[in-house]
């Protein structure tokens, strides 16, 4: 039974048994947002609304999901300052998903078990589309022999991330409040509710075809799963969407590898690393060498890779290298 750095599993522990239960807190949750997004949405809909609506999404969904909860707290594909750290991770509360620590668990079981040779259809969007809907966005997987989790003490023990965590529904106040007395009604519901919808509909919809349907360069060889890059969706996600190559290398913290692979999170990041702002940024060259990772693209050597022109980190690993 593989282990991650995070999840511990022995002889007797199972990525591929489990049942399916309906979790009352996140379904109301997300149902409550969706009620207020189809019956009350279309008819408060101002072109100012429609704006906060816009921008609040790009920079929740870039800084906060992106690169704070993702590339950063997850992965730790850089380092920054505490109070960036902080301050991303908290625009990732924002997006409505769950708290720092949950997601941290909700993102590590997920990709212990689809690197195993089994998993459960919850694990790997086995199912169809509309019971994995559900299932994402209204339950939660109980597995029999669930593995043990050792989440790094800097996170588990933060005073900061255990209040976000135990709060982090209740943090959307800080956005209401303000929105409803700048913008009424029309502000609060596309500022909130649309906006959750969307991040957290879309962050499943997107997973749902990136573990299904999408172009390869890569297989990791012996998982459950692959990954696949949605192309349509790679400048919307924020470059979250290029998920092959998130499996090839999980560690990097550049999504899109190529040229042709628009990935908006790594714009901003390389632009921080040129202010000095962020350093030590991980690429798939300084990440250790993958066994079963093999390439499967016809046209790999023929596609030009991405290759900060001023942010100084090696180039990442190709065919044959």
């Amino acid at each position: 039974m593989l282990n991650t750095d995070r999840v511990k599993a022995d002889d007797e522990t199972s990525a591929f048994s489990g049942t399916v239960k309906w979790k009352p807190t996140k379904s109301i949750w997300f149902l409550t947002h969706l009620v207020a997004a189809i019956f009350i949405a279309p008819f408060v809909l101002s072109f100012s609304a429609f704006l906060v609506f816009l921008i609040l999404t790009a920079i929740t969904l870039c800084f906060g999901h992106s690169l704070g909860m993702h590339r950063l707290l997850i992965h730790r594909s850089y380092e920054c300052p505490k109070w960036m750290e902080y301050l991303f991770v908290y625009l990732g509360v924002l997006v409505g998903m769950a708290g720092p620590i949950s997601m941290m668990i909700q993102h590590d079981l997920r990709d212990w078990a689809q690197r195993q040779s089994r998993c459960h259809d919850y694990l790997l969007h086995g199912s169809k589309i509309l019971t994995d809907g559900w299932w994402q966005l209204n339950c939660d997987l109980a597995l029999n022999n669930p593995p043990k989790f050792e989440i790094e003490k800097s996170v588990s023990l933060n005073k900061f991330y255990q209040f976000i965590e135990r709060t982090w529904m209740l943090q959307q106040l800080v956005l209401a409040v303000p929105l409803f007395l700048i913008g009424g009604i029309s502000w609060l519901v596309w500022g909130v509710s649309v906006r959750v919808v969307i991040s957290v509909g879309g962050h499943w919809l997107i997973g749902y075809f990136a573990h299904n349907k999408g172009d390869k360069t890569w297989e990791v060889e012996g998982a459950a799963v692959q990954g696949h890059n949605i192309r349509i969706a790679g400048f919307l996600s924020m470059g979250e969407a290029w998920h092959n190559n998130h499996h090839a290398y999980p560690g990097s913290a550049m999504l899109g590898l190529y040229n042709d692979e628009p990935d908006p999170g790594w714009w901003v990041l390389n632009a921080l690393h040129n202010l000095r702002i962020v350093k030590n940024i991980k690429l798939p060259k300084q990440l250790p060498v993958r066994s079963e990772l093999v390439a499967v693209s016809d046209n790999i050597d023929n596609r030009v890779e991405r290759v900060p022109e001023d942010c100084e980190v090696a180039k990442f690993i190709r065919k044959g290298s």
